[in-house]
């Protein structure tokens, strides 16, 4: 018996609807072939974001680790992060308009919301790690080097967070004196190559890490020939002892601000006022010493004119005072202040605000990260426009964004309607009056200050005339226990 007329149609409207599937798949990805899902863009944001990530690491990262089946999403995502570092870099407009620009296609807010919630933490650390590397050059950016080592510091800052109620579970509010804070804050750190402001890894808290911690995974990202500086926050035996073999082990050195109230034990007292000391490590929670480590520590007042004198006290690596001398060391750790000027950076010229904009803790993760890759593509911009003429953090951060932002939005929007000659041209007008905007010094200000109608019982002059001058270092002896 051969087959019933009615079986015969049912099979061939099944092979139908299998073939449309096959036929519908292949021009969604026929239509993902752009690398970067930037259309024809090749010197504007996508052109800086592929020097930074190029396109084999970009899709890389955003490969799935496992196959996914069934029917391809229509985003795609090596087109939706692209979008995604525009539209942190730009203070105005959407995601699907900044989409729109990029690639030309037009998709709902809902649609691109929905998409990026979905995004796995994953692959922003993939996006991360591929992305950020050292970029100064000791023949170009000499100012990025002290001696034979690179200038590398690490610190953290707090974000707040939009108040929603996902945002609010996640995170809870700290208490004050006045009750509870405003906002809920997320934690991140980030390790900086100082003489570009340019990041070399961070770590963001998703699960409610501290500084303390999320500065321990980056200490794995230390590499060769670095000096690191750091704050008093890491000043302790526990953190120190763990910089200490990771700079052992890669070949590198640090220079840390110790807490007053840390007693060590000396071994040798050099003449540049240094001394050779040892500090116990003591096991967590106990008072039992698990370990000694050998360092250097170096003690000096600083006194400035309008300020108050001040101690600092430094353990360093460098256990050698030949090599780098206590008089060098004092002065050296003043450069790791360019980490504050950093966030300041981020925060005020970039977001114009600490405020993420994201709803969700896991969005408002992946947006600290999109600004971190940002900054990176701004010291890129910064070092290219300095081109070897000048110290790349004399060229205004502020400027260098406010030239860029509109530059790319031109490119991104008459890509097609100017030659490549044109747009280069284009681009080295843009990098000619980047290099005029140069940050002047700061002048001096010797004029005297006064309250014109002084409060009763207050003298009349509150400060004093200058707050210019140099620092002055005096050695402080080093007690032993």
């Amino acid at each position: 018996m051969g087959r019933r007329p009615g079986r015969a149609r049912n099979f061939q409207r099944r092979r139908n609807r299998k073939r449309n599937r096959q036929d519908k798949t292949k021009r969604i990805r026929a239509g993902r072939r752009p690398t970067h899902g930037c259309g024809s863009d090749r010197f504007g944001f996508c052109a800086a974001l592929a020097a930074l990530l190029p396109a084999a690491k970009l899709q890389q990262a955003c490969s799935p680790r496992r196959s996914l089946r069934g029917r391809p999403p229509e985003l795609a995502r090596t087109t939706l992060i692209p979008a995604l570092l525009f539209h942190v870099m730009n203070a105005a407009g959407t995601l699907a308009e900044h989409l729109l620009l990029l690639t030309g296609r037009d998709y709902a807010d809902s649609t691109l919301s929905g998409r990026r919630a979905v995004l796995p933490w994953e692959l922003f650390q993939r996006l991360l790690r591929f992305a950020l590397r050292p970029l100064a050059q000791r023949r170009k950016h000499p100012d990025a080097f002290w001696r034979k080592w690179r200038l590398v510091a690490i610190d953290g800052v707090r974000w707040s967070l939009t108040n929603t109620p996902q945002n609010e579970r996640a995170r809870p509010k700290t208490k004050t004196r006045r009750g509870r804070a405003a906002f809920a804050k997320l934690e991140s750190s980030v390790l900086l190559e100082l003489g570009l402001h340019n990041p070399l890894a961070a770590a963001i808290a998703r699960n409610g890490e501290s500084e303390w911690v999320l500065s321990r995974s980056l200490l794995a990202h230390l590499a060769k020939g670095c000096l690191l500086l750091a704050d008093r926050l890491y000043g302790c035996a526990a953190f120190v002892a763990l910089l200490l073999d990771r700079c052992l082990a890669v070949g590198s050195h640090f220079l840390v601000r110790v807490r007053g109230n840390i007693k060590v034990k000396v071994i040798q007292r050099y003449r540049d006022g240094s001394a050779l000391v040892e500090v116990p490590v003591y096991k967590k929670g106990t008072r039992t010493i698990e370990r000694w480590i050998r360092l250097r520590e170096i003690r000096r007042s600083v006194q400035r004119k309008g300020f108050r004198t001040y101690e600092l006290r430094l353990w360093t690596s460098l256990l050698d005072p030949q090599e780098a001398s206590a008089a060098e060391l004092a002065p050296l750790y003043a450069k790791r202040w360019e980490h504050e000027l950093y966030y300041r950076n981020i925060k005020l010229a970039l977001r114009k605000t600490d405020l993420l904009q994201s709803h969700t803790p896991e969005t408002a993760a992946q947006e600290v990260a999109a600004i971190v890759i940002c900054s990176a593509i701004l010291a890129q911009e910064r070092a290219r426009a300095a081109a070897g003429m000048k110290p790349v953090l004399r060229i205004s951060f502020v400027k260098t964004l406010e030239l860029m932002r509109p530059l790319w939005l031109v490119l991104a929007v008459g890509a097609d309607l100017l030659s490549e000659r044109q747009q280069h041209q284009l681009v080295e007008r843009f990098l000619q009056m980047l290099r005029r905007m140069v940050t002047a010094k700061r002048r001096s200000r010797s004029c005297k200050r006064a309250v014109r109608q002084p409060i009763k019982g207050w003298p009349r002059l509150l400060e004093p005339d200058s707050h210019e001058g140099p620092l002055i270092f005096r050695t402080l002896p080093i007690p032993s226990l």
